[in-house]
């Protein structure tokens, strides 16, 4: 028995020894969803607790399982019994849980949200499954299958789920049966385009020359997406399987993780992780016996959104500034230093240990023809269960928004597909699939899988403008028609919502816009377009309203729009009075209000103070010019 056998069976051991712990033990999310949720002030309070009252327990800290609306999660298993999950939980809330259930064995059901298991018991009577939540019962987790379950930090919990398995099995196969098997699979490129893995991996390992690069493409600089990052927090090892499986495949010997600096949580995991396995030998010369050498480095890149595409990474790997430059030759020929190099995303190097773990026949049971396996998902903005998500190819929008998410807090107008670079869809797209073609058929993309919902109170040409206006400055301005047709751009969608449109507005725009998607050098330009054809094409009618009528109808653009107070509503509850930063809003308990309209900013403040008190009755009344 080897070496890393022998560590197998002893992780094995330990992980054994957790799951029939004959203590409590007590897990707590803490990847950057929970902590900033508060989940240091939970770990605290738990530790605490279990001093206070001399009791015995193991404190677990795990990643992010997926409903971030439920943060700060905390799990409770006690011996012998179905582990417990506690939603929305506050240092008072863990302290209460911890001493009911460990002190006089009572689950505290009510502020339960659901147990782990087939079987429930007596202690977990009134609770439901977690898994039978409406958020996560129609999930697959292929990718995520680790994330909130294990200790990410701590390697021997990811070998004893079978870590590093794929990677074994790869070594027997041989490199040119593992691109087989990927091949098989269908696996396609999770950042973006969609490109088939295989064929990359195809053309690479067929290059000359004996030195070349894998790369994992950690940069996530779309508003809204965190995908890659909870990954790397809830399951770092995961990446890194496949990052030595695709280099084994390819035939490289250096492998660089480029990642924004900013991940600091990530960067810390990632750092701890490539140290473990440099301990157990999963790194440096003739790894496992199998005449295979790696090593890793990790790259921390500044965050510009524009070092997402492949030779701006290069180009920043190599200590230069982040800028692209034209193809070909593509990196798969010619990257970094001139050496053959592949570039992978996070999510796309996560799934290839579950494939050659499992085989292509068990990965391609999910998702569609042509769209195989599972997709992660970011489901953020106006909806009710927000959160990571991991759905099979091919599922319906109207699945991801309304059954997983439940569908958004008001009136359900779009969704912004692919960040910044994708595009807004409507309600009439809620039955198409969400696969690589049919988005891209829309006028949007999937992208790395960033789904931002939008209500009523959503204005389309203000959410195109500020979209826009990312990726204007995001350019690394290389190109004129990225660099300048922004600008102009942004310089229109600007005067639209002031009320200072011109005549031609709209027609100006389309023609930028289609200029700078035809002639731009790279994806952040062709791209950067795309939020605002697709409102263009689907919400026209709000732009006619901007540029005709001086109206915005979700109330958002302030140089369009004021605010009166309704004296038949006003009760003098001052709840406006409180929370207006400029004091415009006067007046005494109990008595009608006044407002200022030279001193309101319409920071929409005051509005939604008064929305939501059921005394006032919305007192607060947004007027436009249209209809005042």
């Amino acid at each position: 028995m080897n070496s890393f056998e022998k560590r197998r069976q002893e992780a094995q051991k330990k992980w054994d020894a957790l799951q029939n712990s004959r203590v409590p033990v007590i897990y707590v999310g803490s990847a950057t969803c929970g902590l900033a949720a508060g989940a240091a002030g939970v770990l605290k309070a738990v530790e605490q607790t279990l001093k206070r009252n001399r009791l015995k327990a193991k404190v677990v800290p795990v990643g992010c399982i997926g409903p971030c609306y439920l943060e700060p999660l905390m799990d409770i298993t006690m011996p012998g019994e179905p582990r417990i999950s506690y939603a929305n939980v506050t240092p008072e809330k863990a302290q209460k849980i911890v001493e009911s259930l460990l002190i006089e064995g009572k689950p505290l059901a009510d502020l339960a949200v659901g147990h782990f298991g087939d079987n429930g018991s007596d202690l977990t009577t009134g609770i439901p499954k977690f898994f039978d939540m409406p958020m996560l019962k129609p999930q697959v987790r292929v990718v995520l299958r680790n994330a909130g379950y294990i200790d990410p930090d701590d390697i021997d919990h990811y070998l004893a789920n079978d870590g590093y398995a794929g990677l074994v099995k790869a070594f027997k196969m041989g490199p040119e049966a593992v691109i087989e098997e990927i091949k098989e699979a269908g696996l396609r490129g999770r950042g973006g385009a969609g490109f088939p893995a295989f064929k990359k991996w195809e053309i690479c390992r067929g290059a000359p020359g004996e030195q070349k690069y894998m790369v994992c493409n950690s940069s996530e600089g779309d508003p809204g997406a965190f995908m890659n990052r909870s990954l790397i927090e809830s399951d770092p090892h995961s990446v890194l399987e496949g990052l030595l499986t695709a280099a084994f495949a390819i035939g490289a010997s250096f492998g660089y993780i480029y990642i924004n600096t900013d991940y600091r949580l990530a960067v810390a995991r990632l750092r701890k992780a490539v140290t473990q396995m440099k301990e157990v030998g999963l790194l440096g010369k003739n790894i496992l016996g199998s005449g295979f050498d790696f090593e890793i480095k990790i790259k921390e890149g500044a965050g510009a959104f524009v070092c997402g595409e492949e030779t701006a990474q290069i180009a920043c790997i190599e200590g230069r500034r982040g800028m692209p430059k034209a193809r070909p030759p593509f990196p798969a020929i010619s990257g970094i230093h001139g050496k053959p190099t592949i570039i992978n995303n996070v999510e796309t190097l996560g799934t290839i240990p579950n494939i050659l773990r499992n085989g292509a026949a068990w990965y391609t049971q999910y998702g569609i023809e042509g769209n195989r396996g599972t997709k992660t998902f970011s489901l953020v903005g106006k909806v009710k269960r927000g959160g990571l998500i991991e759905v099979p190819l091919g599922v319906k929008l109207r699945t991801i928004i309304y059954d997983i998410g439940g569908g958004s807090w008001k009136k359900f107008k779009g969704v912004q597909t692919g960040g910044p670079s994708g595009g807004c869809l409507s309600e009439e797209h809620l039955d198409i699939p969400v696969e690589y073609e049919s988005m891209n058929a829309a006028g949007s993309i999937m992208g790395s899988g960033g789904l931002i919902v939008m209500d009523e109170d959503t204005c389309a040409v203000d959410l195109a403008l500020y979209f826009l206006r990312f990726t204007q400055k995001e350019s690394c301005g290389k190109c004129s028609p990225c660099r300048v047709g922004t600008w102009h751009m942004v310089t229109i969608l600007e005067r639209i919502v002031s009320g200072q449109s011109q005549s031609g507005d709209l027609t100006k725009l389309q023609t930028l816009a289609e200029t700078v998607q035809h002639a731009s050098l790279c994806g952040l330009g062709q791209t950067a377009p795309n939020p605002v054809l697709t409102t263009l094409r689907y919400f026209r009618s709000e732009y006619l309203e901007h540029v005709n009528e001086k109206h915005c109808r979700a109330g958002v653009c302030k140089e369009l729009i004021d605010y009166e107070i309704d004296p038949q509503k006003c009760n003098g509850c001052q709840l406006c009075v409180d929370v207006c930063p400029t004091d415009a809003i006067s007046g005494a308990k109990a008595e009608l209000h006044e407002l200022d309209l030279s001193r309101c900013i319409r920071c929409k403040a005051c509005y939604e103070v008064c929305r939501y008190n059921p005394l006032a009755g919305n007192a607060i009344v947004i007027k436009t010019r249209r209809s005042a």
